[in-house]
C-alpha cells in the first residue's frame, strides 16, 4: 500500500526536478565549481542552454518510461497533419496586425536572429515544457489533464520570471503572461492529438513578429500586448477545437462504410 502511494509522488518529483534541471544545469554546475562553457559564437550561450535542456528531458523521459522506441511520440514529436498547425497559424495575425500597427519595421535584426529567437529557442522550450512536461506525463504517466496542464505552465512562467529579473511588477506580469501560453500551447496541442506542432506553431510565430518589428514596450506587458495575445489564443482555441468536431463529424459519417469487410458486405 505505501508503495502505492509514494510512487507516483516520487515520480512527481522526478518530472519536476527534471524540468527544473534542464533550466539550470549550467548555473548548478558553475554554483559547484564546474562550469561548462558555451558555444564560441553568437548566441553559443543561450544556445547551449537550450540543447542541453532538451537533452536532458530525452534522458528524463528514457529513464522515467523506459521505451526508447516511442520516444518520439511520449514527447509528442509526430505530425498530424496540417489542418491544426495551419489554423493556429491563421489565429496568429491579429497579433502580427497589432504589432505593427503600434511599432514599427525592425531594421537592426538578421536571419540568425530569426532563426534562433524565433525557432530554435521556441522549438527547445516546447519539447521541454509541452513535449515533456505535458504530452509525456499526460499521455505517459497517466496524469490528469489539470495537473499536467498546470504543471509545464507554471514552470515555463517562472524561467521568463526569474528571466525578468524575478520580484513583482512587470516580471510578475510577465510571470502570468507565459503560464498562460503555456497553458494555451498544451490545450491546442492536446486537440491536435498531443502533437506538440501547434502550440510551436503559435509560439514561433509570435516570437517572429517581436523580431520583425519593434513594439513599443508597453506592448509587452500593457493591456494593449495582452489583449492581443488573448485574443490570437481564443482564435486558436477555438479553430482548432471547430475543426477537430468537424473532423470527427466525418469520421462518424464515413465508419460505417469503412468497417464493412469484403465478407461483411454479403451479410
Amino acid at each position: 500500500m505505501a508503495r502505492t502511494v509514494w510512487k507516483p509522488v516520487a515520480i512527481g518529483v522526478a518530472v519536476i526536478a527534471i524540468l527544473l534541471l534542464s533550466q539550470e544545469i549550467r548555473d548548478l554546475a558553475k554554483a559547484i565549481g564546474l562550469p561548462i562553457p558555451g558555444f564560441p559564437v553568437r548566441y553559443g550561450g543561450s544556445g547551449f542552454d537550450n540543447l542541453l535542456a532538451v537533452l536532458i528531458v530525452v534522458i528524463g523521459a528514457l529513464l522515467l518510461l523506459r521505451r526508447p522506441a516511442e520516444l518520439a511520440r511520449d514527447l509528442g514529436l509526430r505530425w498530424n497533419g496540417w489542418r491544426a498547425p495551419a489554423l493556429t497559424a491563421l489565429a496568429t495575425l491579429p497579433f502580427w496586425i497589432g504589432v505593427a500597427a503600434l511599432g514599427k519595421p525592425a531594421t537592426d535584426w538578421s536571419a540568425l536572429d530569426l532563426v534562433m529567437l524565433a525557432f530554435a529557442f521556441p522549438l527547445a522550450e516546447e519539447i521541454v515544457f509541452r513535449g515533456f512536461g505535458f504530452v509525456l506525463t499526460r499521455r505517459g504517466l497517466r496524469w490528469p489533464m489539470g495537473l499536467a496542464i498546470a504543471v509545464q505552465a507554471i514552470g515555463f512562467g517562472l524561467v521568463h520570471w526569474y528571466g525578468a529579473g524575478g520580484g513583482g511588477g512587470a516580471a510578475l506580469q510577465i510571470f502570468a503572461i507565459t503560464a498562460l501560453g503555456g497553458a494555451v500551447f498544451a490545450i491546442i496541442d492536446a486537440m491536435d492529438g498531443y502533437a506538440i506542432g501547434c502550440g510551436l506553431v503559435m509560439h514561433v510565430s509570435m516570437n517572429a513578429a517581436w523580431v520583425v518589428f519593434t513594439p513599443p514596450d508597453s506592448m509587452g506587458t500593457g493591456w494593449t500586448g495582452n489583449a492581443l495575445r488573448l485574443l490570437s489564443a481564443a482564435l486558436a482555441l477555438l479553430l482548432v477545437w471547430k475543426a477537430g468536431r468537424r473532423e470527427a463529424a466525418l469520421t462518424q459519417v464515413e465508419a460505417p462504410h469503412n468497417s464493412l469487410s469484403p465478407a461483411g458486405r454479403g451479410l
